[in-house]
């Protein structure tokens, strides 16, 4: 089950970072904003990456209402004007500034030159994954965390609201699939967090954030986890209030259901007397 997990959780950030403008169904537009422009990285990147003239060199990309910003380095005009079409090709991308820098052979090549796109790829597909999880939680969506991730280490920076939440954020990217390691250098400021005005905000919203929504993140939030086997839970949505039913190895897996389903965004309740632990009576 583990073997077919992974294949599920594969072809979902797959997915996650090649639909350049999946739709998103939440209350919070600036939420949908950023996911949208997480995926839209994503694609840009893998274009790169697939590339032969560009993927040698350490090109960076930021994307922002529907603007692709480039920086770093390449060695000529003409690798410049590429990468700025290239970027032009993905979908939802309708202006690039192209701040590439032409330094000719002194360029600066990327770091990942000597290791196979595979693994460039699963490293990009984590960043994704880990992104998509502080989004979609109450209580990560408001905090200002730029996400990195080489070899299975993954690096959060930027700043958080509290300690608590800092501790939040490194536990949901190292409760995630081919994480190794988790550098956490996030700041605490009160300034840099605003998980509380986004909790407030979700539950004010109530019922606009849409069970269909809700359902789609709790289920792609086990299979996002380390720690559990999110295809034997079935999760249903009803007016914000979720129902696991199914089956968990023990009494830890079940809290842990538990715990992430109640920290999605537009959840009200979760009530989980139908999932049942392996081995105890119905």
């Amino acid at each position: 089950m583990r073997t077919v997990k992974k294949i599920a959780l594969a072809t979902a950030t797959v997915s996650a970072l090649t639909l350049g403008s999946m739709s998103v169904y939440a209350a919070d537009g600036d939420m949908s904003r950023q996911l949208t422009e997480a995926r839209q990285e994503g694609s840009v990147w893998t274009a790169f990456a697939l590339n032969r003239h560009l993927s040698p060199f350490a090109i960076d990309v930021d994307i922002e209402n529907g603007v692709a910003t480039l920086t770093g380095e390449v060695e000529s005009d003409v690798e410049r004007d590429l990468a700025e079409q290239v970027a032009l090709g993905v979908e939802g991308v309708n202006e690039v500034d192209n701040q590439l820098r032409v330094s000719g052979e002194g360029a600066q090549r990327t770091a990942d030159g000597d290791r196979t796109f595979s693994d460039r790829f699963n490293d990009a597909t984590t960043t994704a994954t880990v992104k998509s999880k502080l989004l979609w939680n109450r209580n990560t969506e408001g905090l200002d965390i730029k996400v990195s991730t080489r070899n299975g280490i993954v690096t959060l920076e930027g700043r958080a609201g509290s300690e608590a939440a800092s501790e939040l954020a490194e536990r949901l990217a190292r409760n995630t699939e081919g994480v190794r390691r988790v550098e956490n250098n996030l700041t605490v400021s009160a300034e840099g967090g605003t998980a509380d005005k986004a909790r407030d905000r979700v539950d004010d919203a109530g019922g606009a954030i849409s069970d269909a929504w809700i359902t789609s993140k709790v289920k792609s939030s086990f299979l996002f986890n380390s720690s559990l086997d999110g295809l034997d839970i079935s999760v249903d949505t009803k007016e914000g209030q979720v129902t696991l039913s199914g089956q968990v190895d023990n009494d830890a897996e079940k809290s842990l259901a538990v715990e992430i389903a109640e920290n999605i965004r537009g959840v009200r309740t979760v009530n989980a007397d139908n999932l049942r632990i392996s081995g105890t009576e119905s």
